[in-house]
Order: structure tokens, then sequence, then C-alpha cells
């Protein structure tokens, strides 16, 4: 078992499940990932083109996997709240739908997604209980609640969307 302070570096899977460091907020680390995401994405929108952004997308869901697997069994714990990788990839799905959306529509996104992401209201506790545990499926379970949070947070903007049409 490592512990938090020195495992960010110790392993290429470690640094890509702790958000680059991220992870490693002393507060509330699953926010600070998904800020994290939030500007990193910002910056992927400026440099990439849409085709692009999805490729990332996709990759980071195979590498976060494969990553929050190997953290969370190095680490001995199913889902430690140091991983963040799940946020950082669910919160750039959402933005990659939800986009273009002004300041407002993004932090309205980031705040549904955390609300969902911290409550875990239920599809997502059902999905967050599903598949705790080691090995590949509990790499899976860390990034599925992540994933059913985005949907949920897509979900109610795109209701919100759907009913306040001019």
């Amino acid at each position: 078992m490592i512990k938090k302070s020195e495992i960010l570096l110790s392993h290429p899977a470690h640094f890509l499940a702790l958000g680059f460091g991220s992870g490693l907020a002393v507060v509330g680390p699953g926010t600070v990932g998904t800020l994290w995401a939030w500007a990193a994405y910002v910056l992927m929108d400026y440099c990439l083109g849409t085709a692009q952004i999805a490729g990332v997308i996709l990759a980071s869901l195979l590498m976060g996997w494969w990553a929050c697997t190997v953290t969370a069994d190095h680490m001995g714990v199913s889902d430690p709240s140091a991983i963040v990788w799940d946020e950082v990839v669910a919160f750039w799905i959402i933005l990659f739908v939800w986009m273009p959306a002004s300041f407002s529509g993004q932090l309205v996104a980031f705040l549904l997604f955390r609300y969902f992401d911290i409550a875990k209201p239920g599809p997502v506790g059902l999905s967050d209980r599903l598949f705790k545990g080691g090995g590949y499926r509990g790499g899976f379970g860390i990034m599925l609640d992540d994933l059913v949070a985005a949907f949920c947070t897509l979900l109610v903007l795109a209701l919100w969307q759907a009913t306040h049409w001019d």
C-alpha cells in the first residue's frame, strides 16, 4: 500500500489517475479535479478540432480504466478520493456535448455535475455500489458512477434547454 504523498510520480498510471496532481488537494479533490478538467477542456477546445477532442476523450476513457485500476490496487482502497481521472473524463464528456456554452452555462454544468457526483442520487448511487472491488471491475466502477453522473447532468441540461426555447 502506497501513501497518497508518495504516489504521484511512482507510476505513470498514478500520475494520470490523480489528475496530474489535482487529486492530491487536501480539500475537495473531486472538485479540484473537475476544475482542472474544465481548464484543460477550454485549452483543448482552443487547440484541437472536434474529432481530435473526441479521440482524446475516447483514449482517456480507456487509459483511465487502466490507470484507476492500477492506482486503486496500489493504494489498497477500492475508490480512493485522490483518484480524479473519472471526474476529468466525465466532465470532458459533458463539455463536449454542451459546448459552445457561455461561462454561466459551463458553470451550471459544473455545479450540476458536482451535485450528481457528490450526492449520488438514484442511478449514480446504484452504479457506484454495483462495481466495488479490486481489479478491472473496480477500475470500471470508479469510472462508471461519474459517467452516469455526466449522463444525468446532460439530461437535466437538455430538459432545461428544451423547456426554455424562446
